[in-house]
């Protein structure tokens, strides 16, 4: 009986250790391809903001990314029937390059629109008297738009009305560095210090 015992408990023993060796096998493969998976994640989730884009500008020139480069940018979503958001961030777009003086001129304002059915060159230049004369206004055909819109990861859409529609949007301002990449957000109606200060780091 004792014999039998023994080998009972080597039996288990051998389980357990073949168990144990699964366990830890596992484990390894977790720590390496598991933490190569939750890496390729985040890359995926991380894609770059700001890639390339084609438009025609207010004066009614081709452009693209490659133009603005060299220079800090504040890039804004919007449109020129907006009621609200846009005609208050271009404003206050205007009185903050007025507040940062000389370096104003290192820095370039572009207001995006996404509704290029009403927004062409002609209307968006007529719209932006009101507003700092180096804000530049882009416009486009629909699917350069929305490729524009796709790149910034921004957000627009169409919303039927009882005269016609309206357009929901991205609200906030993209602060990017000279180099075209994404460094942070100014939300709507953010208090005027930390907004500036998010400006003065990219005019480093």
């Amino acid at each position: 009986m004792r014999v039998l015992k023994l080998i009972r408990h080597a039996a288990w023993g051998a389980v357990a250790l073949v168990g144990f060796l699964a366990a830890a096998l596992l484990l390894g493969w977790w720590q390496v391809d598991g933490a190569r998976a939750l890496k390729g994640m985040g890359q995926a989730a991380g894609a770059p903001i700001g890639r390339s884009f084609g438009l025609v500008d207010h004066r009614g020139q081709a452009v693209t990314d490659a133009d603005f480069r060299g220079k800090p940018m504040l890039v804004f979503f919007g449109f020129t029937h907006c009621p609200e958001v846009c005609p208050t961030t271009l404003f206050e777009a205007s009185n903050r390059l007025a507040k940062l003086g000389r370096d104003a001129d290192k820095l370039q304002v572009l207001f995006i629109s996404v509704d290029p059915e009403r927004d062409t060159p002609r209307q968006l230049a007529l719209y932006l008297q009101s507003f700092d004369r180096r804000i530049v206004g882009l416009t486009g055909s629909t699917e350069q738009v929305e490729a524009a819109v796709k790149a910034y990861k921004a957000y627009a859409k169409k919303v039927p009305t009882e005269s016609g529609y309206t357009m929901d949007h991205s609200s906030s301002v993209y602060v990017m560095a000279a180099d075209g990449s994404f460094r942070t957000m100014i939300d709507y109606h953010e208090d005027e210090a930390p907004a500036l200060a998010k400006i003065r780091m990219v005019l480093k």
